[in-house]
């Protein structure tokens, strides 16, 4: 490569990098493992003895099941430094939040919050960057007073509570709660870079939103 491409390739690099862990979260939140699993190359190692996109997913689907229902990630500062063209480490924050429901808690359980960041390894394979490594590392984890536990979560004072969107534009959530645990099912091959929140919603028609004036 010439100096100029060299520092395109650089720029195109860290764009690409940037948006996995915000796809990360966003499959995460939405339980679409299929989705989160090609954010990883096809020899991701998992534990000490099993490797690939398909041992990954039964993971994270048994992992995403207990102690809590649903979850959703804030991604923060992002520092990426290179070790090579096709190799790159970095660190990014996330405050996360976590409902858990508890047997016999006066209001059904707790929302826990985290603050965390990802030390992450990435690397690019036939032109794509994934995620090598992602090595969670943990702050704190608490109760976050009293959010609302289990349905209609949308409680404005003086109205009446109903159910809120923020699953509804992508399917997975609904059908990951729908099976026990991972279905075995091939796992499909990764969508087109610009496709992926199309690959998450796979045709999924926008929910009605009624906007609250304030």
């Amino acid at each position: 490569m010439t100096d100029l491409e060299s520092r395109i390739d650089r720029l195109e690099s860290l764009d690409a990098i940037r948006q996995l862990p915000a796809k990360y979260a966003l499959a995460l939140d939405m339980r679409d493992m299929n989705a989160m699993v090609q954010l990883f190359p096809a020899d991701v190692r998992v534990g000490k003895g099993a490797s690939g996109r398909a041992a990954l997913r039964a993971y994270m689907d048994q992992t995403l099941r207990s102690p809590f229902t649903g979850t959703s990630h804030h991604i923060g500062g992002h520092i990426i430094e290179f070790i090579d063209a096709d190799h790159a480490q970095g660190i990014v924050y996330s405050k996360n939040e976590h409902e858990t429901p508890v047997a016999g808690h006066a209001r059904g359980g707790e929302w826990v919050i985290m603050q965390m960041l990802y030390a992450d390894n990435y690397r690019r394979v036939d032109g794509r960057w994934y995620f090598d490594r992602r090595l969670p590392l943990y702050w704190y984890a608490t109760d976050l007073n009293a959010p609302p536990m289990g349905e209609n979560k949308m409680r404005w004072p003086g109205s009446e509570w109903v159910e809120g969107n923020f699953h509804k534009l992508f399917p997975s959530f609904a059908e990951f709660w729908a099976r026990d645990g991972d279905d075995g099912s091939p796992v499909p091959e990764p969508a087109p870079i610009d496709g992926f929140l199309d690959f998450m919603r796979r045709g999924s028609a926008a929910p009605r939103v009624k906007v609250r004036a304030d």
